[in-house]
């Protein structure tokens, strides 16, 4: 009932959690691919395009670095 009447919708919340972490992993999976092992000053933006705004955009980015 939320998704028509407006509040916390359960199955947004969840896509968006989704999203975000998938962002992340392929954020660290290209970290890791440079040599990094760590990243620094992670940044998430989200986004909603798509005629209706039914298309969701999440971005992470941050600086790779290495650790020692």
């Amino acid at each position: 009932m939320t998704n028509i009447f407006g509040g916390r919708s359960g199955s947004y919340e969840g896509e968006l959690i989704k999203a975000r972490e998938e962002a992340l992993q392929e954020m660290a999976k290209r970290g890791i691919d440079i040599g990094a092992n760590a990243i620094v000053g992670v940044d998430i933006d989200y986004e909603v395009l798509g005629q209706g705004g039914n298309m969701l955009m999440v971005t992470a980015s941050g600086t790779a670095v290495v650790v020692e």
